[in-house]
């Protein structure tokens, strides 16, 4: 598993557009700290649709989201989302799991036009298959970034950047559907 950290959850809501009454497809429940973001943009009356293949990370991502008061914007599926996503016309499609590419042409299916795909990944192989799938899929807009965030020790005479910092956390691919009519 992997940290995701504020800057890059921040980044995905933006880029996603996720907001009130958005539908979200979300797969990686993990801890449920991405859910629990998706689920206060979407509030009141969207939804966050969230996949998780492991019981036990299922179970702490449900308390975690019971605690956070965001439950009723979130429905938990036990299951794995490469073998299908019961949801259609959703808003966006965002994954945190191993295998990105293999989510594709799912994703595809169950966006509504304009929707977003985002996927985040730690390693580069990860991502050159995700945006090989995205392109054959006829997705656009497709980018990838990095974000490193580097805090800074403001102090009289000696203001530097702190000497420890999280020097990568996963890289960030993105990417429309569009109609194609």
């Amino acid at each position: 598993t992997q940290v995701m950290y504020p800057k890059d959850i921040g980044y995905l809501l933006l880029r996603t557009g996720v907001g009130a009454g958005s539908r979200v497809v979300e797969a990686g429940t993990g801890s449920g700290a991405l859910t629990c973001a998706l689920a206060d943009a979407v509030r009141p009356d969207g939804r966050v649709y969230s996949y998780e293949v492991r019981p036990e990370f299922q179970r702490v991502a449900a308390g975690n989201i019971e605690r956070a008061g965001l439950m009723p914007y979130v429905e938990l599926k036990a299951g794995d989302v490469t073998e299908g996503i019961d949801e259609e016309g959703v808003d966006a499609v965002v994954l945190d799991l191993a295998t990105p590419w293999l989510v594709v042409p799912l994703a595809h299916r169950a966006l509504a036009g304009g929707g977003v795909f985002a996927s985040f990944s730690p390693t580069i192989e990860q991502v050159m298959r995700t945006v090989s799938a995205l392109r054959a899929h006829l997705f656009v807009e497709v980018e990838t970034v990095e974000l490193i965030l580097r805090r800074i020790t403001v102090a009289e005479n000696r203001t530097r950047p702190e000497t420890l910092m999280i020097g990568h956390s996963g890289y960030i691919t993105t990417a429309r559907k569009v109609l194609m009519e």
